[in-house]
């Protein structure tokens, strides 16, 4: 089990059998009603939906994507909080909050 409730894990063999028979021109409904298995699962075995051809594509690297800053981003990143910080302290001005 995938460790999810109520997912199946498929051998590689069933998986590489659906493969075979869609690219044999069968159509995938026909195998996923054969199979028991649904369309999308289907679609994602063989490559054919859009987000999958990305994954194969580029695998996905897991855990958060690591941002390398530089000066130039720091400094951006201070001007922007000066100017924030001088907006707010209008704003509590005028609403006479000091």
């Amino acid at each position: 089990m995938s460790g999810k409730k109520g997912m199946i894990r498929y051998s590689e063999e069933i998986k590489e059998q659906v493969r075979k028979e869609v690219q044999a021109g069968q159509s995938q409904r026909e195998i996923s009603r054969r199979y028991g298995i649904s369309g999308y699962t289907v679609q994602s075995w063989c490559g054919l939906r859009p987000e999958t051809k990305l994954r194969q594509a580029a695998p996905l690297r897991k855990g958060r994507p690591g941002k390398i800053k530089t000066i130039e981003d720091y400094e951006k990143e201070n001007k922007r909080l000066k100017m924030e910080n001088e907006l707010l302290r209008d704003f509590l001005r005028s609403t006479e909050r000091k």
